[in-house]
């Protein structure tokens, strides 16, 4: 493992997936990030992200059942690992840290 760096957009589909909790899957996690963010992103965007993720330790996936409405089709799923709430928590901290060090005399101008 790589350390606990994430990316930008790694961080909204980590972020995603941890709303989503045990629903997280490619199509939903996109439509997530649509609704927290307003941005439109790529199916293949966030499943190239969530493969990395799960390269890195972050995240974990399984398949589930294969269902006649997706035509056979399996549905992999993503959930959170300790290693990528420890990563997130990391970023969280960083982030908090930075904006409470921003002198208030910067927002008044």
């Amino acid at each position: 493992m790589k350390g606990l760096n994430l990316g930008e957009f790694e961080e909204i589909v980590i972020l995603a997936v941890a709303i989503l909790d045990d629903k997280a899957y490619g199509y939903a996690i996109s439509r997530e990030i649509q609704h927290q963010t307003g941005r439109i992103v790529s199916l293949g965007a966030v499943h190239s992200a969530l493969h990395r993720l799960e390269k890195k330790g972050f995240l974990q996936s399984h398949l589930a059942g294969a269902t006649t409405k997706r035509g056979g089709k399996r549905r992999r799923f993503f959930l959170l690992t300790n290693y990528g709430k420890k990563a997130v928590e990391e970023k969280r901290r960083v982030r908090e840290n930075m904006w409470l060090s921003i002198p208030k005399v910067v927002w008044a101008r």
